[in-house]
């Protein structure tokens, strides 16, 4: 372990709960101990509209405010933005990539990205399918937090329940949730966390 700062970038369009999903994650890590901040780009938020947001967790008092720019970790909501050239900038640090797509790996069309992080980083998730199938709405965040979070074991999934559970209603934090452990499941049943040599202990108190 090492105590350096993890900053993960989110990115995504308006009505997926992009900020949200930065904001559990921050909320998440907090009550594992760690200081931690989340905040949205600036720009236009409407529905359909590229969005990014921000967040960064570390063992000591965060005083940046600016977007990060290199990221540890991506996760990507939209899987049309995998060729943005916002998404593309500033991966030298990038250990892994969440997208949501029911697409396999070797049927995504991501070129740059494979070739700037390497393909054995990035997990393809049905996050989509799993919100609707759970939630009936294309929200996408709780899913995709989850598969990170027990990919790159950065924060525990009782953390990050409790974050579900102070943000929505109980009817709401219940379909969420649902929808979490199955994503967790699906990360755990495909082996992948334990092929992913990924350094995530990064913050320790």
């Amino acid at each position: 372990m090492t105590s350096s700062m993890y900053q993960v970038r989110f990115h995504g369009r308006g009505g997926q709960g992009v900020v949200t999903g930065a904001e559990l994650l921050s909320v998440a890590a907090f009550l594992e101990g760690h200081y931690s901040q989340a905040f949205p780009s600036f720009g236009s938020e409407r529905m359909g509209a590229p969005v990014a947001a921000f967040c960064r967790i570390h063992s000591e008092p965060i005083r940046l405010r600016e977007p990060v720019v290199y990221p540890d970790a991506l996760i990507v909501q939209d899987a049309s933005l995998v060729r943005n050239p916002d998404l593309l900038a500033g991966l030298e640090r990038v250990r892994v990539v969440v997208v949501n797509t029911r697409l396999t790996l070797t049927e995504l069309q991501a070129p740059s990205l494979k070739e700037r992080v390497g393909s054995q980083r990035i997990l393809c998730l049905p996050a989509t399918e799993m919100a609707l199938k759970g939630l009936g709405r294309n929200v996408p965040n709780v899913a995709m937090l989850s598969a990170f979070c027990a990919l790159s074991g950065l924060i525990g999934f009782d953390a990050l329940a409790q974050a579900v559970r102070n943000k929505f209603s109980e009817k709401v934090a219940d379909a969420n949730l649902r929808v979490a452990e199955q994503a967790w499941t699906w990360v755990d049943r495909t082996g992948l966390s334990s092929v992913y040599p990924i350094e995530t202990g990064v913050i320790h108190v």
